[in-house]
């Protein structure tokens, strides 16, 4: 079996990937990559994990599915590749990121800086058709990331869970809460940020739960160029 995440991850997931649902998933992208516009290209599907790797992960950022707009996706949650406009969701994540911790927005929406300090940025399905939000649901990523849900509700290691919106919501009853911490609220987008989203401080709250876990706080400020 060819290696497809160049971390802990591959081996924690190696036996997923030789399950019939994992090739059918396989077969089903291969197609989809050959007639169609698929975000993220394929080199970047698996970029969360490659960036955040299994022991490394102190807190988890769940969202629904890749940007489907050009250029934007690139494997990881909420984040758009550098020179992309910052899409709704993510200009109201910075605008809490202000008010929660006072830090002012960067003019990009690149997160892996997060990433690489153990802030999981994963999807529940992690490819989406171009112009086509939720398009490749149900073809077996679901499984996949109730996988990687799983084995890290059983690290010992405690992590905090930031689920928001319903989709990443649903993945709630596989945590643990006597040993992980789930911070959860409405979802950013301009749909929903006002019900809830705002005023939820997700950020000082996962540093103080870091530090009650003896675990060193995230830098959540993003760097100003990339």
């Amino acid at each position: 079996m060819k290696t497809i995440i160049h971390n802990s991850w591959q081996e924690i997931l190696q036996s997923e990937f030789e399950k019939p649902y994992y090739q059918e998933l396989r077969e089903f992208l291969k197609k989809e990559y050959a007639t169609q516009k698929i975000h993220p290209d394929m080199y970047h599907i698996f970029e969360a994990l490659e960036l955040t790797p299994y022991e490394d992960v102190k807190v988890v950022i769940l969202g629904q599915d890749p940007y489907h707009g050009i250029n934007q996706a690139h494997g990881l949650s909420f984040s758009v590749q550098p020179g992309v406009k910052i899409p709704p969701s993510l200009q109201n994540i910075y605008k809490e990121l202000q008010a929660d911790l006072g830090i002012p927005p960067v003019h990009h929406g690149y997160l892996t800086s997060w990433a690489k300090q153990g802030v999981l940025l994963l999807n529940t399905v992690l490819t989406v058709r171009e112009g086509q939000a939720y398009s490749h649901r149900g073809h077996g990523w679901e499984r996949l990331t109730d996988t990687i849900i799983e084995k890290l509700n059983e690290r010992t290691e405690p992590i905090v869970f930031i689920l928001w919106g319903k989709p990443a919501q649903e993945k709630e009853k596989m945590i643990d809460t006597s040993k992980h911490m789930i911070i959860k609220s409405p979802h950013p987008s301009p749909l929903s940020a006002h019900r809830g989203f705002f005023g939820s401080r997700p950020f000082s709250k996962t540093n103080a739960a870091l530090e009650s876990f003896g675990e060193k706080p995230i830098d959540w400020r993003l760097p100003d160029t990339v």
